[in-house]
């Protein structure tokens, strides 16, 4: 149960950041990116003009000439004034423009050259290392991609703006489903592999000594009276008839459940008697568990010549707990397999 519960915990979180990074961060992004293609989609007049009341209504500049005049020969750059200041703006409109040190330059000389304080230098696109540290130099402010759309994004028309957020959110939902899909996916992942690592734990953790009891006394089985022939045979015959019919009633694989213990019985006590081995104990029917004082590699042999003896109990689990004293691992061996 318990590394279902973890496989559980690590999917929910997993999910959780993968939703709080998408949703407020990523969406985010992708709105900006949508927002930039959408300016860079309108007309070089419509964007001067977004620009043109950005900076009225943010900064109080306003146009040295009258808006309404049209110049002969129409341009993105113009002045701006607040009255006892003035500025040379400069549009670069497009999300393709990388600008560096030259049109920084070109445009701080421009304003110089207007008697302007200064430059301001506005595009969709971005300013290059080299063009921001150009820009310091020639007292020129510049607003690009990700500065700007922040700025514009008030101005935009309302179903332009209402088209990104929608595309924005619904990119944001569907990479969220993904997510949580992949996260499912870890924690069945997780859940498995813990579930797979219970088993070689087990077995590397030494099981606690099972304390000897001692072996059920068999009752006294009445010996039916021995014909005279065999009563009068010799001894040596008498012996190996008597073997030949024990080893007869051992061999039997499928005995009843009375002989079956009684083979259990005669087997721990075999099994007590020899070198190395303390005691040997029936766990369950299919478990027996041997109490050892020597080494695994002397005393296995040894129980496996005492339980092949006895083809019932042949494919049994023989537990082999460890010595007395000894930090070694509990081990589990059969001597032979079905």
């Amino acid at each position: 149960m318990l590394p279902w519960i973890l496989a559980l915990l690590s999917a929910l979180l997993t999910c959780t950041l993968a939703t709080v990074y998408l949703w407020w961060f990523k969406r985010r992004r992708t709105e900006m990116q949508l927002g930039l293609q959408a300016l860079a989609g309108m007309h070089w007049r419509e964007f001067s003009t977004l620009i043109k009341r950005m900076l009225r209504e943010q900064r109080g500049l306003r146009e040295l000439q009258d808006p309404s005049e049209e110049s002969r020969e129409p341009s993105s750059d113009f002045l701006l004034s607040d009255g006892p200041n003035t500025w040379r703006v400069s549009c670069k409109h497009g999300l393709a423009y990388r600008i560096g040190t030259a049109a920084v330059n070109e445009l701080g000389a421009a304003a110089r050259l207007a008697g302007a304080k200064g430059g301001m230098l506005i595009t969709e696109g971005r300013v290059e290392r080299d063009g921001l540290g150009a820009a310091e130099k020639q007292a020129v402010e510049v607003i690009d991609g990700p500065r700007l759309w922040p700025l514009l994004q008030p101005y935009l028309p309302a179903d332009v703006e209402t088209r990104v957020r929608a595309i924005a959110r619904h990119e944001a939902l569907r990479r969220i489903a993904i997510a949580a899909l992949a996260s499912v996916t870890l924690g069945l992942l997780v859940g498995l592999g813990l579930q797979g690592l219970r088993p070689e734990q087990a077995d590397s953790v030494p099981a606690p000594a099972v304390a000897p009891v001692a072996p059920p006394t068999a009752r006294p089985v009445p010996t039916p009276a021995a014909p005279e022939s065999a009563a009068n045979a010799p001894a040596p015959m008498v012996a190996a008839a008597a073997a030949q019919n024990g080893d007869d009633t051992r061999s039997n694989p499928n005995p009843d459940a009375a002989t079956l213990d009684r083979y259990q019985a005669e087997l721990a006590r075999a099994l007590a008697g020899q070198s190395g081995i303390a005691s040997g104990v029936w766990l369950t029917r299919q478990t027996l568990a041997i109490n050892r004082t020597g080494e695994l590699e002397t005393v296995w042999p040894r129980v496996c010549q005492e339980v092949l003896r006895y083809p019932a109990l042949r494919n049994v689990r023989v537990q082999l707990n460890a010595r007395p004293g000894v930090d070694e691992p509990v081990r589990w061996r059969q001597c032979a397999t079905y």
